[in-house]
């Protein structure tokens, strides 16, 4: 304990000390400073002989780091709110349309003028915009998972994927729905597989499922090719059965419940037809992940050329002439000079998984010259897989005899982390682990070029705009596609938003649309979706339940959208949604605060809310002319250089 410098008597005293220090008054009386009393600081003598002894001095020193850490928090705040007070809250919209459901959805799909919602034991099918129920299919045990929907022109392709990983495959054909098959259904349940993705090309021609076996580590993907012509042909000629002496293995449970007419009136009668068998779908091809790379069997390096015919397979580092000495030493120089990073616990290597995309016929992709594919067929079928730098590009043209070896592998510098392909498949975007991003114009046969995302960000997901151009003040579409023409925008995992947009050899080029947030449970970016049918507007999901339409041309919020007060996102960093492709509309899913924690299922009222954009008084005039005629692109300067070379000489000529 510290001895005080003096008596009790000047620990009671205080004293007014003039600030700053102490000068030489000035000789002339006139130049001396007049006193203030701002001049002068209050001191407690007594504070300055007082000493605290330990451990009360810390304690001290911890309350008042405590204090300046809840002040920094304080300031925070209420600059954060200074900043939503300056900020003019967009006009919110409410849904038009609300539909009730017995059962919680849990996915959705939207195709032409219906939407396809899995739920328990089942799927539903609902006109878009009455959002009646047409049809209920009931045969599961177990609840629908994930649902797609593919458009086949005046047939719909149908795949729900159930709790057990078992997809299947329906055609919906005017009032018949059909089951085609159930692609990885096991008699034996030990032999069980589970769908972790599929995809459908552009058009239904082929069908991928990514299958994961009972073992450990024990992936691949399934291609088929699906018979769509031969559907159609039975669907509307039906043939009798060849063996009508034979059994057929029927579903089990063929409880179907149309939906009364007493309880809901119907805008078409849908039957599920069991009288008629579709033709199966044909495997061509069966593609297991890559081998890791080891050490050579090759004795000279011609065996090594000898082993690559012509190009297929070159770039993906399997016939290569490194020893397994070689790798060894390489190994322990690597764990020598990182040993005290390599020393901690190793986490668990995730699943490895893949991303998969149906590729037009392009000149960027070399095909055998006796391989013919039509106009709009898929053709190739190109795939990454989790932690690989490559991208490994198969034939469609080929049976489940032949063997399967990548017609192409475009190597990268880091694993790929995202691929995306634009929904006309002309363009493709690799994002890799590093936040490097390539861009690729399939359909001209060239690179884009390559652009780096801002230092610390990595890409989430990447989501293609359909290209606009901004005509007095108004995004409109060119009335014809513009070619090598792309903008697409990514969504990184700090919530940051940005915009990279392509135009011919110009090189890409990224802009912010949105900043990282400061706060980031409220203000984080969990999804966005492109709204296709109203030119460069997107709609962005927050992790607090707001939803809002953004246009990024300007970039700014346009309006917002909520639902009704009773109704809130169960889980608002995964939200419900679909948004239609050919109409200006999208769907989300609602939920009562107080029946999502109700014990009865029988009670929970869940709702799916329709919002249609047209009918929004913001929305309705850029809904209704987007479209820019090709005559005013000519005649406009500024747009002059986005048409392609032949229709900026045709209309020179003409002038």
């Amino acid at each position: 304990m510290s001895v005080p410098r003096g008596s009790q008597v000047q620990k009671r005293l205080s004293s007014f000390m003039r600030k700053g220090l102490l000068e030489v008054p000035s000789p002339t009386e006139k130049d001396w400073p007049k006193d203030d009393e701002d001049d002068y600081v209050f001191v407690d003598l007594g504070q300055e002989l007082d000493s605290l002894p330990q451990p009360y001095r810390m304690i001290n020193k911890m309350v008042d780091l405590l204090f300046d850490k809840c002040w920094e928090v304080i300031q925070e705040r209420h600059a954060l709110k200074e900043v939503e007070l300056s900020q003019t809250q967009p006009t919110t919209y409410l849904p038009l349309v609300e539909s009730k459901l017995n059962k919680m959805p849990n996915c959705m799909a939207i195709s032409q003028d219906y939407v396809f919602i899995g739920e328990a034991k089942g799927f539903s099918i609902y006109n878009l915009y009455s959002a009646k129920q047409i049809f209920i299919w009931e045969k599961l045990k177990v609840d629908v998972t994930s649902i797609w929907a593919t458009d086949l022109g005046n047939e719909i392709l149908i795949a729900p994927v159930d709790e057990m990983g078992i997809a299947r495959l329906f055609y919906f054909y005017k009032d018949g729905l059909f089951l085609i098959k159930a692609v990885n259904e096991a008699d034996d349940a030990s032999k069980q597989t589970t769908c972790i993705k599929m995809e459908i090309s552009q058009g239904g021609d082929f069908a991928a499922f990514l299958l994961q076996g009972k073992r450990a580590g024990d992936v691949w993907l399934d291609v088929y090719k699906l018979p769509k012509e031969s559907w159609l042909k039975e669907v509307e000629h039906p043939q009798p059965a060849v063996n009508p002496k034979k059994k057929v293995r029927q579903p089990q449970a063929n409880t179907l419940k149309p939906v009364s007419s007493e309880n809901l009136e119907m805008d078409m009668n849908v039957c599920f037809r069991v009288d008629i068998k579709l033709s199966l779908p044909v495997h061509i091809m069966k593609i297991k992940p890559p081998k890791p790379v080891t050490g050579t069997t090759f004795k000279s390096p011609l065996e090594v050329f000898a082993k690559v015919e012509d190009y297929y397979g070159l770039g993906s580092g399997q016939n290569h002439f490194i020893k397994d000495s070689q790798w060894e030493q390489q190994a322990a120089i690597f764990h020598a000079l990182y040993k005290k990073y390599l020393d901690g616990e190793w986490e668990e290597e995730p699943l490895s998984t893949a991303t998969f995309h149906f590729l037009l016929p392009s000149s960027i992709i070399v095909m055998p010259a006796e391989v013919k594919s039509p106009s709009g067929v898929a053709c190739v079928l190109g795939i990454h897989w989790t932690g690989s730098h490559n991208f490994f590009l198969y034939s469609l043209h080929r049976t489940l005899k032949d063997k399967v070896d990548p017609e192409a592998v475009w190597p990268c510098a880091a694993p790929i982390a995202v691929s995306q392909l634009s929904c006309t498949c002309a363009y493709l975007v690799l994002a890799c682990e590093d936040g490097v991003l390539t861009l690729w114009d399939l359909a001209e046969g060239f690179p884009f070029g390559v652009v780096a995302l801002p230092k610390g960000c990595s890409c989430q997901s990447v989501h293609f705009l359909k290209y606009f151009l901004v005509h007095e003040g108004q995004n409109m579409y060119p009335e014809s596609p513009l070619k090598s023409h792309m903008k697409c925008v990514v969504l990184c995992t700090d919530s940051s938003l940005h915009l990279v947009t392509a135009e011919g050899t110009q090189g890409p080029a990224i802009s912010v649309l949105a900043e990282r947030p400061i706060k980031p449970l409220d203000g984080a970016i969990c999804a966005v979706a492109p709204v296709h049918a109203l030119p460069g507007m997107l709609l962005i999901f927050y992790r607090n339940g707001s939803v809002e339409l953004m246009d990024v041309a300007k970039p700014q919020i346009i309006c917002a959208f909520a639902l009704p007060r009773t109704y809130h996102l169960a889980v608002t960093w995964k939200p419900l949604f679909v948004v239609s492709v050919q109409h200006p509309c999208f769907l989300l899913r609602g939920d009562h605060p107080d029946e999502i924690e109700s014990d009865d299922s029988k009670d929970i009222q869940n709702s799916v809310f329709f919002f249609n954009l047209e009918a929004y008084p913001l929305l309705q005039n850029m809904s209704r002319n987007h479209t820019m005629p090709d005559t005013d692109i000519t005649e406009n300067t500024a747009f002059a250089q986005v048409l392609p070379l032949e229709k900026r000489c045709e209309s020179f000529l003409q002038k």
